[in-house]
C-alpha cells in the first residue's frame, strides 16, 4: 500500500477562518497569500454560506488557483495555490 498521496496540493500553511465574517475572511486570506511564495498552497477553513461562496471566487479574481474544496464537519476546507501576482 502506498503512502497517502502528497500531491502538489499539500498545504504549506493553514488559516482557520471559521466564525470570521465577510469580507474579513477574504482580506485575511489575501494578506496571507501575499506572504507566500508562488506555487505554495494555503488551506483555508471557511464557514458555510457567504464565506464559501465568496472567498474562493474572490481569490480566483485575484489571479490565484482554487485547487479544491471539501466539507469538514460544519465548515469547508479550501486549497488555494499562490500564483505570481504580476
Amino acid at each position: 500500500m502506498s503512502e497517502p498521496e502528497k500531491s502538489a496540493a499539500a498545504p504549506t500553511t493553514e488559516l482557520d477562518l471559521r466564525g470570521v465574517i465577510c469580507p474579513y475572511n477574504f482580506v485575511k486570506t489575501k494578506l496571507k497569500l501575499e506572504t507566500m511564495k508562488e506555487g505554495e498552497v494555503l488551506s483555508v477553513l471557511l464557514d458555510d454560506g457567504d464565506p464559501i461562496r465568496n472567498v474562493p471566487r474572490s481569490v480566483e479574481n485575484e489571479g490565484h488557483t482554487v485547487l479544491g474544496q471539501e466539507r469538514v464537519e460544519q465548515a469547508y476546507r479550501v486549497l488555494i495555490r499562490r500564483e505570481d501576482s504580476d
